[in-house]
């Protein structure tokens, strides 16, 4: 059973391979600002974290689907993923910091503190030449970061640049592991995807998950 990952995130591609798993990765084209107002307009209120991870999870692998699957140009023949991280601190979503003293504002309110890491999940169906069915799940993961770190430790990780294009602003499995003091849930779930929500959905649609492993 091939995997499609509907995103060209190097973390949620370093997760799957190191389960096992080699995905076929395509690179969706959501405006999800765009995508996000037209669905709080139709709810009349704002996403709650999980709701939007889920939503934005769904509309990446969708659109891979269109472009790319039985309806589109018919590469696909397997399970397409897409997926979406933020993170929650003081209850308000914080996404990817982008900016330098973005990050290094988030890492200090995170300092000494615990966060929550929102994982969405959706996956869809695309076997025999038809897109069967799909299914989500929103996974979560706290995390809690050291309360003894130095300001000059948290400029040195942030002038790194790696956290800027990091949901909450760290990465795990990078430079700020040793900033890290406790997590928990399921360690993949913070780099970006969870493993075991994987395997739920991948059983939910009728498949065996280790069949996704390569040979």
């Amino acid at each position: 059973m091939r995997l499609y990952l509907a995103s060209t995130s190097p973390a949620r591609l370093s997760v799957l391979r190191g389960a096992g798993i080699e995905p076929v990765c395509f690179a969706p084209d959501v405006d999800e600002e765009a995508e996000v107002a037209a669905r709080e307009a139709e709810l009349g209120r704002a996403l709650t974290a999980p709701e939007l991870t889920e939503h934005l999870g769904r509309l990446k692998a969708e659109d891979v689907v269109r472009r790319h699957g039985p309806d589109g140009t018919g590469e696909i023949d397997g399970l397409v993923l897409g997926g979406d991280s933020m993170f929650l601190l003081d209850d308000e979503i914080l996404g990817k910091p982008h900016r330098p003293e973005v990050a290094l504002a988030r890492s200090k309110q995170h300092r000494g503190r615990t966060g929550v890491l929102y994982s969405g999940h959706w996956l869809i169906d695309c076997t025999a030449g038809a897109t069967r069915a799909a299914a989500g799940a929103v996974d979560t993961a706290t995390v809690t970061l050291a309360s003894d770190l130095a300001d000059a430790e948290l400029e040195a990780y942030v002038a790194t640049g790696e956290p800027l294009e990091l949901a909450g602003g760290f990465a795990i499995d990078g430079l700020a592991g040793a900033f890290i003091e406790r997590i928990e849930g399921a360690p993949s779930c913070v780099i970006g995807l969870s493993l075991p929500a994987l395997r739920r959905l991948v059983i939910e649609l009728g498949h065996e998950y280790p069949g996704l492993w390569r040979d």
